[in-house]
C-alpha cells in the first residue's frame, strides 16, 4: 500500500519537473540572468557571500540586519554554480513541494484520490512554477513552511512528540529565510491551547500529561521557535543597538505603509511622498533627513519606528483600507506579469498598481495598452478562481472540530492578511498556495464521489 501511494505522486513530480525546467530554459535564453537575479537578489548575495566566505554577516562593511541569514547563506552555497545554477537547485526544490503537498494531504486524512488531485494542483500552480526560476526567497519558505505544517498536521493527529518538535524547528527554519511567519509560532500555541482542552483531543493524544496536555504543547512549540529568534535579536541589538529580529517590517512600515497613508491624507502621490520621506536609498534619505547624518542605523531606525506609528494611528481607517485592498491584491493577482518580464516581454506602460487604481480601471489600462498580457492575465485569474472554488468546495465537508482543517485555513489567512498594503503582489501569496492545493483536492475527490454516486 505505501508503494502505491508513493508511486501515485510519480507522474506529477515528472510534470512538475519537466514544466519548471522548461521555463527555466526558456528565461536563460530570453533574458539570461538579468530577471532571474534582478530585483532583491543582489540583496541576499552580498550578505550571504560574506557568511560563507568571511563568517560575517555584513552588508557594505555594516552588519546586516535587514535579511536574516537563512536565504542568504541557501543563496551563496547554491551560486557557487553560478547564478544559472542557483535557479537549477531551486527547480529541484519547487518539484520537491509537490511531493510534500501529497504527504501534507495524506496527513489532513484525505483519500488517495484527493492526494493525487492535490499534487497535480500543486505540479501546475503558477506562483510556485515562476518563483521556482527567480532567485528569491519564496520557494526555500514554501519549503520549509510545508515540512512545518505536514509536521503539525500528524501532531494534530495524535501522534508522537517529536511530529511537535520537528513542527517547531522548521518553522524556526523558515522564519530565518522570510520573517513574515515571524509571529505565526505564537498564533499556532493559542491554537494548540485551544484544541488540546477540547474534548476531542482526550482520546487523541498520548505523548503529554493529561491535565496540563494544552499547556505542554503550546510550550513544546514555543521552546523549539521562540529561543532561536531571540538569539538572533540579542545578536543585531549587540551589533547594532536595533533590537528587533529584521528591519524590513521598520523600513516597509515607513516607506510603504506609513507613506502610503500620508499622501492619501495630504492628496500626493504615493511616489512623491516616498521621494519625501527619503526613499530610496541612504543619500535620499539624509537628503530628507540632513539633522540624521551622525545618527546611528538603531536610531534612524527607531525614528521610522515612532513616526510610522504616529501616522497610521492617526489615519488608522485609509492605512487598514490600503491593508485589505492590499491583501485581495495578493490574493487573486493572476501572476502574468511576472512571468511575461521573464521571458522578455516588455510592457507597454509602467506598471499599474491596483491597490491605487482598483481592479476594474487598472485591468482596462492593460487592456488597452498590451492585449496579449491582458488575455494571458485573464486565463490565470480564471485558473485562480477556479481553485479557490474547489478548495472551498471541500472545506464544506470537513468534520466539525477538526483541528488539522483550522491549521490550514489559519495559516492560509495570517500570509494572506499580512503581506497586504500599498507594495502587494502576487508573489507574497506564495506559501498560501500549497495549503490551497491541498482543499481544492479535497474538493475535487468530493466532486468526483458525488459524480460516482449519481452514475452508481
Amino acid at each position: 500500500m505505501i508503494l502505491v501511494r508513493r508511486r501515485s505522486v510519480v507522474m506529477p513530480l515528472l510534470v512538475a519537473t519537466a514544466l519548471r525546467l522548461a521555463l527555466w530554459s526558456a528565461v536563460l535564453s530570453c533574458t539570461g540572468t538579468r530577471v532571474l537575479a534582478g530585483g532583491d537578489t543582489p540583496g541576499y548575495l552580498e550578505p550571504g557571500r560574506n557568511l560563507l566566505l568571511h563568517g560575517r554577516f555584513w552588508t557594505a562593511g555594516l552588519p546586516e540586519i535587514g535579511r536574516v541569514p537563512g536565504y542568504p547563506l541557501f543563496l551563496a552555497l547554491a551560486s557557487l554554480a553560478g547564478l544559472a545554477g542557483a535557479a537549477l537547485v531551486q527547480v529541484g526544490i519547487s518539484a520537491a513541494n509537490v511531493w510534500l503537498v501529497a504527504r501534507l494531504a495524506r496527513a489532513v486524512g484525505l483519500s488517495e484520490r484527493a492526494v493525487l488531485a492535490a499534487a497535480w494542483l500543486m505540479a501546475l500552480e503558477p506562483v510556485g512554477v515562476v518563483y521556482a526560476v527567480r532567485l528569491l526567497s519564496e520557494t526555500l519558505f514554501t519549503t520549509l513552511l510545508l515540512v512545518s505544517v505536514e509536521r503539525m498536521a500528524v501532531a494534530l493527529r495524535g501522534q508522537r512528540w517529536r511530529a511537535l518538535v520537528c513542527s517547531g524547528l522548521a518553522l524556526t527554519a523558515a522564519i530565518f529565510v522570510r520573517p513574515a511567519a515571524y509571529y505565526l509560532p505564537w498564533i499556532w500555541a493559542l491554537g494548540l491551547l485551544f484544541w488540546y482542552r477540547s474534548p476531542a483531543a482526550t482520546n487523541r493524544v498520548r505523548f503529554l500529561p493529561g491535565g496540563q496536555r494544552a499547556v505542554w504543547a503550546a510550550v513544546l512549540l514555543l521552546a523549539t521557535t521562540v529561543p532561536f529568534l531571540v538569539l538572533w535579536q540579542v545578536r543585531n541589538a549587540t551589533a547594532t543597538g536595533y533590537s528587533g529580529f529584521s528591519s524590513i517590517a521598520v523600513r516597509n512600515a515607513y516607506f510603504y505603509a506609513a507613506a502610503e497613508a500620508e499622501a492619501q491624507a495630504a492628496g500626493r502621490s504615493f511616489t512623491e511622498q516616498q521621494r519625501l520621506f527619503g526613499y530610496p536609498d541612504e543619500a535620499a534619505y539624509l537628503r530628507s533627513h540632513p539633522e540624521q547624518a551622525s545618527w546611528t542605523q538603531a536610531a534612524r531606525l527607531a525614528f521610522m519606528q515612532a513616526e510610522s506609528r504616529r501616522i497610521l494611528w492617526k489615519h488608522g481607517a485609509g492605512a487598514m483600507r490600503t491593508q485589505l485592498v492590499g491583501a485581495a491584491v495578493v490574493a487573486f493577482s493572476p501572476c502574468a506579469s511576472e512571468l511575461l518580464e521573464m521571458l522578455g516581454w516588455d510592457a507597454a506602460e509602467a506598471p499599474v498598481r491596483v491597490v491605487h487604481q482598483g481592479p476594474l480601471q487598472a485591468a482596462w489600462r492593460i487592456l488597452r495598452a498590451d492585449p496579449a498580457r491582458a488575455v494571458l492575465m485573464a486565463l490565470l485569474e480564471l485558473a485562480l478562481l477556479l481553485l479557490y472554488l474547489l478548495a472551498g468546495w471541500g472545506l464544506t465537508d470537513v468534520r466539525k472540530g477538526d483541528p488539522v482543517w483550522g491549521l490550514l485555513v489559519v495559516t492560509s489567512v495570517y500570509f494572506i492578511l499580512i503581506a497586504g498594503g500599498v507594495q502587494a503582489v502576487a508573489r507574497y501569496r506564495a506559501p498560501v498556495m500549497p495549503l490551497v492545493c491541498v482543499l481544492a483536492g479535497a474538493g475535487i475527490a468530493r466532486i468526483g464521489q458525488r459524480a460516482g454516486s449519481e452514475t452508481a
